[in-house]
């Protein structure tokens, strides 16, 4: 089975600054994978480039078989609508509407006929069925993330990259956030690609990719939090709290 997203020798260049320096790595299905590393080191700069959301310098990222590196944005658009969904720190719900039209908002845009038994699925999983009719400003932050968590599975997505999910919440809130992220994976199937900066967070995923200075300098196979930071400060020359 191919993987979700492929980089090969990815290069991301702003003027001198190389953020990104040749990496070549492959997101298998059904995996949960962390990317974690010091500020700077091109963790986010790398997320963008495998979710098409920003064109590399040099080298091709590959959505399944598709070479993305080369597409106008449009097309690149239409690609991240049917085969990505996208969590961030900062939510991204609309305040003037419900719950539920912030979820199948996205949907609406693209011309998709939301898939009710589907959603319904995914709103009894993560606890929201009596918030539906809420509006984003009655939930609190860690079901404010369950909404946009949601959103992101809406239309059953290859890949789902989530930048910092859990960088608002609080520690009880934000272990609800991974623990729900987690069993996506391990129950559904679902890939995810997680930036932070959190050992703890990272800590639950299947794989961590430690970067600094552009490249990928480690694979770790499911290490605890403990082991995770004494390694980042090792590798990255940075104390991890």
């Amino acid at each position: 089975m191919s993987p979700v997203v492929t980089l090969d020798r990815v290069t991301k260049s702003y003027g001198e600054l190389v953020a990104l320096d040749e990496v070549t790595l492959a997101f298998p299905r059904g995996r949960f994978v962390a990317v974690m590393g010091p500020s700077g080191s091109g963790k986010s700069t790398m997320l963008h480039c495998a979710a098409a959301l920003d064109p590399p310098t040099s080298g091709s990222v590959l959505i399944g078989e598709v070479d993305v590196s080369g597409l106008s944005e449009t097309r690149r658009t239409q690609l991240r609508r049917k085969h990505m969904g996208f969590v961030f720190q900062s939510y991204n719900l609309l305040p003037a509407i419900t719950v539920e039209d912030n979820i199948t908002l996205p949907l609406r845009l693209a011309g998709v006929r939301p898939d009710r038994d589907w959603l319904g699925e995914l709103v009894d999983r993560v606890g929201l069925r009596g918030r539906l009719r809420h509006r984003p400003a009655e939930l609190s932050g860690g079901q404010q993330q369950r909404v946009a968590i949601v959103r992101a599975l809406a239309a059953r997505p290859d890949v789902v990259f989530a930048d910092e999910p859990t960088g608002a919440l609080d520690l009880r809130s934000a272990g609800q956030v991974l623990d729900l992220l987690r069993e996506l994976v391990d129950e559904l199937g679902q890939t995810v690609v997680m930036v932070t900066h959190d050992p703890a967070a990272a800590a639950r995923a299947h794989d961590t990719l430690v970067m600094a200075d552009g490249k990928v300098i480690e694979v770790l196979d499911a290490p605890t939090p403990e082991d995770l930071a004494v390694r980042l400060t090792r590798l990255t020359g940075e104390p991890v709290a």
